[in-house]
């Protein structure tokens, strides 16, 4: 048993200093309702090769991943050079931990503060830290940095932010002092509904806005920074498809103040939801406010430059009281990939990438509203994302498509919204060719 380090012996004998007859005494807090009283479902012990044996034969059931997808929705099929892969598997990068030491982790900060110059440059904001776990948690913090910053308790949420975020959020807030108010949106264009920002006041910490939505739409991020900060709120932006900054004027450079975002689209491969890697970034004025640690630049007595953990605001680095979060790490090998991806691709890659996404979807949107009995509802302008309005029950006819035509179409808006039992979220990416679309377009067709 060489993952057990204490033997039955050594076992009774703590259950004795604690004042215990069995481990099960230690479980008592738990009612007996909802005790599993039974054994676990689960094999005899098995030898290393019939566990190889067995994890063959359980991964001969996968479905091919090669199969046409247009799913998104916060998870996006991108091209990952293969140069990504290769590096993060080296030693010093694949078991490195937190870097406490900076005389011996010199390679792990640069990267780190690499990391932060890329990603404040790409948000267009002050500073950024180095990264969250996902968008989810990201923009969840974001509500609580805004609740310090303003010293106010109420957070406005645009109805089109990911609704899985969302969940995450209140998951987060439920035991504060901390209000969530919705903001529904225009049934005509799907964005924000601008008569509903009136939820806005002076006990507002900040209005919360998805750019692009969770629909696809590109939001008037200059119109609702105005909006927010004519009451003294603050604006958080948030990104799922991270692509979207080799084309769109970045959040920043529209009067965000705090900007968060899912960077999985940077060379991170779809695992079953994770890992992911979060992005956070704010003015450089509520820094001491932003959850995470910064790496920084440092000069030894001989002018050497090296790098240092510079604000660590972590339960694990300060008095509990005073920590900005208990987020406990960053995922340092998801950013250093995301950080290659991004040095790959450089400046005019990444704006490759993004409109080739933003052109492919058009073609997309285009041949799909031809089709009789189908259509856009919504006329705001998207990225790579899209809303489509079917002639009837959308599960239905993504599930013929599923079976009888072996392309995934799309995601059921009921999922999320159950007030629009026909329509589904269409995501295009560099990684659907122009043959995979017509595909798609004539399955729809024939569904």
């Amino acid at each position: 048993m060489r993952y057990i380090p204490n033997s039955p012996e050594e076992r009774d004998e703590m259950l004795k200093i604690v004042g215990l007859d069995s481990a099960e005494q230690l479980f008592r807090s738990i009612p007996e309702d909802v005790q599993l009283n039974r054994a676990l479902n689960v094999t005899a012990p098995l030898s290393e090769p019939e566990v190889i044996a067995e994890m063959k034969k359980m991964a001969a059931k996968n479905t091919a991943a090669e199969k046409p997808s247009f799913l998104g929705a916060g998870a996006y099929s991108h091209f990952s050079p293969t140069i990504v892969d290769h590096l993060i598997q080296r030693s010093e990068f694949f078991t490195s931990y937190t870097p406490y030491q900076p005389e011996i982790t010199q390679g792990t900060l640069q990267y780190i503060f690499e990391f932060q110059t890329l990603v404040a440059q790409l948000t267009g904001m002050d500073v950024a830290n180095a990264s969250m776990y996902d968008g989810s948690t990201s923009m969840a913090e974001a509500f609580l940095m805004a609740q310090r910053v303003t010293r106010r308790d109420k957070v406005v949420i645009a109805q089109t932010v990911h609704p899985e975020y969302l969940e995450v959020a209140k998951t987060y807030t439920q035991h504060g002092d901390l209000t969530v108010e919705t903001v529904h949106f225009n049934s005509e264009t799907g964005r924000v509904l601008v008569e509903e920002l009136s939820k806005l006041d002076e006990n507002t910490a900040a209005l919360v806005i998805q750019s692009p939505n969770f629909f696809g739409c590109i939001e008037d991020l200059e119109m609702l920074a105005e909006k927010a900060h004519t009451v003294g709120a603050l604006l958080i932006v948030v990104v799922t498809e991270a692509i979207s900054f080799g084309l769109l004027k970045s959040p920043g450079a529209c009067g965000a103040d705090i900007v968060v975002a899912e960077g999985q689209s940077f060379g991170i491969p779809l695992g079953f939801g994770g890992p992911f890697v979060g992005l956070f970034a704010c003015k450089e004025k509520y820094v001491r406010q932003m959850p995470g640690r910064l790496a920084g630049v440092a000069y030894d007595k001989n002018g050497n430059r090296g790098f240092v953990l510079t604000l660590a605001t972590r339960e694990q680095h300060i008095r509990r009281d005073k920590a900005t979060s208990n987020i406990c790490t960053n995922q340092g090998l998801i950013a250093l990939a995301a950080t290659i991806y991004m040095e790959s691709m450089g400046k005019k890659g990444l704006q490759e990438v993004a409109m080739q996404n933003a052109q492919k979807a058009a073609y997309a949107k285009k041949q799909i509203a031809g089709i009789s009995g189908y259509s856009i509802p919504f006329s705001s302008p998207t990225f790579n994302e899209f809303v489509v309005r079917a002639p009837k029950n959308a599960n239905e006819i993504l599930e013929k498509m599923r079976v009888e035509k072996e392309i995934i179409g799309g995601l059921p808006l009921s999922w999320h919204y159950n007030d629009y039992p026909n329509d589904f979220l269409v995501c295009v990416t560099e990684t659907n060719t122009k043959a995979q679309i017509d595909n798609l377009v004539n399955g729809l067709k024939n569904v």
